[in-house]
């Protein structure tokens, strides 16, 4: 026994967890038993898991090693809500609450729950709060494991208040923690998840992509492992999605839903959502639409793709009803900037340029933050430039547009890149350069083909060849008539405003769809903003 037991143990020690399972089976030492718990759940023997860390608990018990019995429930009480099993977790939490000694790390590790459930919440306050208290307990119980857990808590804590600086310094902090010194492979893997996932949330993706990098490497030397693979999957398509690579990309969250399926794991819903952005980024708008709908049954709001689907198919009232709501109530949340991005959008392509103009205003102030990442100001700089040319000022769009691109430039994200380039076109367009914007729409259109964004590449295409408006066949005064329907105006406003009569506006307007084949007024201002004719 003693022989297989140190062999359990060496393999515990590389990260051989299903050898470790088969050797420590039947290890008479409580410490032995927690290793088999542990490495049971690495090896996804979540059940083999969960009976292992009762033995484990019962035998702290019946030792008086009260904090470490405590500490035991902590993470079988975990595993179960991992497992959603939230019923039988808050037994067992339950349980623990009566044992837990004041001056003991145990009470440091049921705070962890409460402080799980205020980030849920996005209580910042009391987030910040709970995680201070486990960091507190964790020193001065000297408990590395625990300590790890807090400061994460403090950095998702700053998170959830925007204070981004304090956060990427804190997520950085327990980075370290991790990954300088030993700590638990259970508590390693949860940081490495969790400090990506707040850095794709705070728009860092430098950040994010070395610390997926660093994850798939700690992964790479676990064979056996089971859990965290999923989410390094998910982590690994967002970065491969923002450098342009979305077949790898796609590949990676198609393999990210088949581990995470099985048994359903939280982050099913992220690497769902994560399969229709892709969809939707590709043209595969039937399937993107399957897979956002798998993303909501998994948990997982499909926000803001869902919207921006809907505007891909043309149905401009649903995605215009969907970005309100979102805006109106994400106020606080750290998502928020992405979906005042996609209602900028959205309000562009159905002419309500006020509703954008007060989003893209929010998504300035946000990048003017001095803690705010590049890419906040990047996408703030779009939107702005988006408004100004809906507004038809277009000399005061091209500079910020052009800031956009060369700030996605920098960050090597070439979607955003030829995104910004199409609204370039339109602006030189405006401004009489069409030189300029042909070369512009070249560029573009080559970088959409490259990517495999199908829509995009078709729009673009269309806009290259596009004929000006007099081309188009409408008259000088239906020109006018069309720019004034884009910058919102009622048909009372334009007949003020040209000195014509209402019945004048609405004939003009009547002429201008039969021209166009367009059946609304909000086709109307969509077709004159792809179009740069306002």
């Amino acid at each position: 026994m003693g022989s297989t037991v140190a062999q359990g143990r060496a393999a515990f020690e590389r990260g051989a967890w299903a050898e470790a399972c088969a050797l420590l089976a039947e290890a008479p030492d409580v410490e032995d038993v927690e290793r088999l718990a542990i490495a049971a759940h690495l090896a996804g023997r979540d059940h083999d898991s969960e009976r292992a860390w009762v033995r484990a608990h019962r035998e702290r018990l019946r030792l008086d090693h009260t904090d470490d019995a405590v500490r035991c429930a902590f993470w079988l009480a975990l595993l179960l809500m991992l497992r959603g099993e939230t019923a039988r977790a808050g037994g067992w939490l339950a349980g623990a609450e009566r044992l837990v000694d004041d001056a003991g790390c145990g009470r440091g590790y049921l705070r962890v729950p409460a402080l799980l459930a205020a980030l849920e919440d996005g209580d910042g306050p009391a987030a910040e709060a709970l995680a201070r208290e486990v960091v507190e307990v964790a020193q001065r119980c000297g408990d590395e494991d625990l300590r790890a857990l807090g400061v994460l808590g403090q950095g998702q804590a700053a998170l959830v208040l925007g204070e981004l600086g304090r956060a990427m310094d804190l997520l950085d902090e327990v980075m370290v923690l991790v990954t300088a010194t030993p700590r638990s492979p259970i508590v390693t893997g949860i940081v490495y998840c969790a400090v990506i996932e707040a850095c794709m949330d705070a728009a860092d993706v430098r950040r994010a992509a070395e610390w997926t990098q660093a994850l798939e490497r700690w992964c790479a030397a676990q064979p056996d492992l089971v859990p965290y693979r999923g989410q390094c999957l998910v982590h690994r398509a967002q970065v491969l999605q923002a450098r342009g690579s979305w077949p790898d990309a796609l590949a990676e969250a198609e393999q990210a839903c088949r581990r995470l399926a099985d048994p359903p794991h939280p982050a099913l819903g992220l690497a769902l959502y994560q399969q229709a952005e892709l969809h939707r980024l590709r043209g595969e708008l039937d399937a993107a639409e399957r897979s956002y709908r798998a993303a909501g049954r998994a948990g997982r709001e499909p926000a803001p793709g869902f919207a921006l689907l809907r505007l891909a198919q043309g149905d401009v009232a649903a995605a215009s009803a969907a970005v309100r709501r979102l805006v109106e109530e994400s106020r606080g949340r750290i998502d928020r900037p992405v979906l005042l991005a996609a209602a900028v959008e959205v309000h562009l392509a159905t002419g309500d340029t006020a509703a954008a103009a007060d989003a893209s205003r929010e998504l300035t102030a946000i990048a003017d933050r001095p803690d705010a990442p590049p890419l906040r100001r990047a996408v703030a700089d779009h939107a702005r430039g988006a408004v100004l040319l809906a507004e038809g000022a277009a000399g005061e769009a091209l500079p910020l547009l052009r800031a956009a691109a060369e700030r996605w430039r920098a960050l090597s994200m070439p979607y955003d890149v030829a995104r910004a380039g199409v609204r370039v076109a339109l602006a030189c367009r405006a401004l009489g350069d069409e030189d300029a914007a042909r070369l512009e729409l070249d560029v573009a259109c080559a970088a959409f083909e490259q990517l495999g964004a199908r829509t995009d590449l078709a729009e673009s295409r269309a806009l290259a060849t596009a004929p000006t408006v007099g081309r188009a066949g409408l008259t000088a005064r239906e020109c006018e008539v069309l720019r004034l329907v884009a910058s919102g105006r009622t048909n009372r406003e334009i007949a003020a405003e040209l000195v014509i009569s209402e019945h004048t506006v609405a004939r003009h307007l009547q002429n201008m769809f039969a021209k166009l084949d367009l059946p609304s007024r909000a086709a109307a201002t969509a077709y004159a903003y792809r179009h740069g004719l306002v």
